[in-house]
């Protein structure tokens, strides 16, 4: 078979053959009873099987016929629940939801408010992944990467959750015993604690100050993955860290640790990455308006670690 039945046309012949009458059908369809025999013709064609016996009275259904209608009904019908689905999609939260995210920033800030919306839309199923590497979003089949700094791809749209910049801080201990930086190129002979985030190169500080982008390399004995463990070390009086405001904003206001280079920062706004517009994915939406709301009230700007 060379050609595939038109849809409309299948869906055409379920309604003569329910109405047993083209001038039903017509009348139902909003056609004219020869277009509607016309369609009929054209599909018998396609098929190459007579599907109707036609008499001036009746419509009447051939052994063919009743093959072509039963698998017609289910195509119709699959159709037509696909589409439902579809446009309840768009509209109606749930079904799976997968997110990904940072193992840091997920496990302290993503998870709870997660649960939250897990509580206001039962019929999500949330599946959040915390990994420490870049991901490919459509590749490995997330509906939602929730990033803090970055840039993302040309395919994907981004929306802001909330603003975040990293700064530079140590613990009083250490200032105490190795001086504090009064420019950037003095963190080259400072111990500095080095993390390999998804968006940065190891070893490398990119930081906005008065004259604009300045990069330094940094090294130190200790260096890790994981920003807790970071967070911790420069408590600990261990060096100079790089860390996102929302991490160590509270460490900062209860003096375990103190802001250096105040002129300095690193951009690091927290976005929501995904492959689909917002009115094309309901579960999408919510969870990406509700991390807007519950975030952007929480997370910390520069100005309120000063």
């Amino acid at each position: 078979m060379n050609n595939l039945p038109p849809l409309k046309d299948l869906s055409l012949f379920c309604a003569v053959v329910r109405n047993k009458s083209f001038i039903a059908t017509a009348k139902e369809s909003g056609a004219s009873p020869a277009y509607v025999s016309k369609r009929i013709a054209l599909l018998e064609e396609v098929l190459q099987v007579r599907l109707l016996h036609r008499t001036t009275r009746r419509v009447s259904v051939t052994e063919d016929g009743e093959l072509v209608f039963r698998w017609a009904r289910r195509i119709v019908e699959d159709v037509e629940q696909m589409a439902e689905s579809v446009t309840t999609a768009k509209t109606t939260p749930g079904g799976l939801l997968r997110i990904s995210s940072s193992p840091g920033f997920g496990q302290l800030r993503l998870a709870p408010a997660l649960s939250d919306l897990a509580v206001l839309y039962p019929s999500l199923r949330i599946q959040l992944e915390l990994l420490d590497r870049p991901i490919d979003l459509i590749g490995e089949g997330f509906d939602l990467d929730i990033r803090i700094g970055g840039e993302s791809a040309p395919n994907l749209m981004i929306k802001h959750i909330a603003a975040n910049s990293r700064i530079l801080c140590a613990s009083p201990a250490y200032l105490e015993r190795r001086g504090t930086p009064v420019n950037i190129f003095d963190l080259e002979k400072h111990d500095c604690i080095v993390i390999r985030e998804r968006d940065q190169s190891f070893g490398v500080w990119k930081l906005k100050g008065p004259r604009g982008f300045e990069t330094v390399r940094v090294s130190g004995p200790l260096s890790c993955n994981n920003g807790e463990i970071v967070h911790q070390w420069g408590i600990a009086g261990h060096g100079i860290i790089l860390r996102s405001t929302w991490d160590v904003g509270p460490s900062l206001r209860d003096r375990l640790l103190v802001r250096v280079l105040t002129n300095y920062e690193q951009e690091a706004d927290i976005s929501a990455v995904y492959p689909l517009r917002l009115n094309e994915s309901a579960k999408v939406r919510v969870c990406v308006e509700f991390l807007q709301q519950r975030l952007g009230s929480k997370v910390l700007a520069v100005s309120d670690v000063r």
